[in-house]
């Protein structure tokens, strides 16, 4: 039988835990055309909460682009993958999509290829008539002209945001905020996971993008929401787990989607169909974890300074209550 816990992939609906909450505050985001910026450490179901909240969206209604942005490295780039996810979403059928690409982006040579699937997508070049990269100004001018064709509202979500910090300059930046705040009947939903750079773009009066959209943080699953989940998909494989070992389970893992998705995943291999969980097998998944990545840890410990092995050695020994900056720690560690 298929193990029914996933992780480390976007999950479908039937794989989610819970997030109510945050799926009716990005549906309002969306009927309200609003603009917001949705983070939080890595691994914590940004991508797969947004993909569901854009598939619930009623389709005759909502058009959706989804943008990656982790890639790409230039100002170029990011025009590009823009174009390509609002045409991409706007038009499906392979001479809809081609037309579509060169009535609004033509100055990009758009062409239509098929994915690994078999599924048209459209690429772009630079044409040869016109050898400068691609404006993004030009790019997000057109993007209210697609929503007007197609007569449906649209949705865009720019997922790893925080990468445009990384270009060479910010006009990226200025570009966005200079024709976003013109695009009232567009949603746009920024995803991030690098907490600097994030405060940087959105919390610091001198950048471009300072306050032009609503925060909202992303937090772990709370036990009492990760039990029916959990106790519900052991049941369906005949495999039984007490309410009292998943609230020990999320102690471990801290309700983090990803970890509790692995560690149950473990835990349900090392479980026979038709049995109980046991007090001792919930460490042995731990173990199991722990081993299978044995060789990262080391891997990341060998990377480390001297200096930066010593102060976590220095943490991993001393007490709960310690402070890591206080003089006392410091002194007695000879950091």
């Amino acid at each position: 039988m298929r193990n029914p816990f996933e992780y480390g992939n976007v999950v479908g609906e039937k794989s989610f835990c819970n997030r109510k909450e945050e799926l009716e505050k990005l549906k309002r985001v969306f009927e309200n055309s609003e603009r917001l910026f949705l983070y939080s450490e890595r691994r914590l179901g940004k991508t797969s909460l947004i993909k569901l909240a854009l598939y619930n969206l009623p389709k005759n209604t909502y058009i959706t682009a989804y943008a990656d942005l982790w890639s790409t490295n230039s100002e170029a780039e990011f025009a590009l993958a823009l174009a390509k996810a609002v045409t991409e979403a706007a038009a499906t059928a392979t001479t809809k999509l081609l037309s579509l690409a060169k009535n609004v982006f033509g100055s990009l040579s758009p062409a239509v290829t098929t994915d690994e699937e078999g599924k048209p997508q459209v690429v772009f070049g630079i044409n040869k008539e016109n050898l400068n990269p691609p404006a993004l100004d030009e790019v997000l001018e057109a993007v209210p002209n697609i929503a007007r064709q197609t007569k449906k509202r649209l949705v865009i979500v720019l997922d790893e945001f925080q990468q445009i910090a990384e270009y060479k300059s910010d006009t990226a930046e200025r570009r966005l905020r200079s024709a976003i705040q013109h695009h009232g009947e567009i949603a746009y939903v920024f995803l991030g996971s690098r907490k600097h750079l994030i405060q940087k773009m959105f919390l610091d009066k001198q950048r471009p993008l300072y306050r032009s959209a609503a925060h909202y943080q992303l937090q772990p699953i709370a036990a009492n929401h990760w039990i029916p989940f959990i106790r519900g998909k052991f049941l369906q494989s005949a495999k039984n787990i007490s309410d009292a070992q998943i609230k020990k389970l999320c102690m471990f893992t801290e309700g983090h989607p990803f970890y509790t998705q692995h560690l149950c995943h473990a835990l349900w291999e090392l479980t026979e169909t038709n049995s109980t969980i046991q007090g001792d097998m919930l460490v042995q998944a731990i173990n199991l974890l722990l081993e299978q990545e044995n060789y990262t840890f080391t891997t990341l410990w060998d990377s480390l300074a001297v200096n930066q092995k010593i102060l976590l050695n220095a943490i991993a020994i001393a007490p709960a209550e310690f402070k890591p900056f206080g003089t006392d720690f410091f002194v007695a560690k000879q950091i």
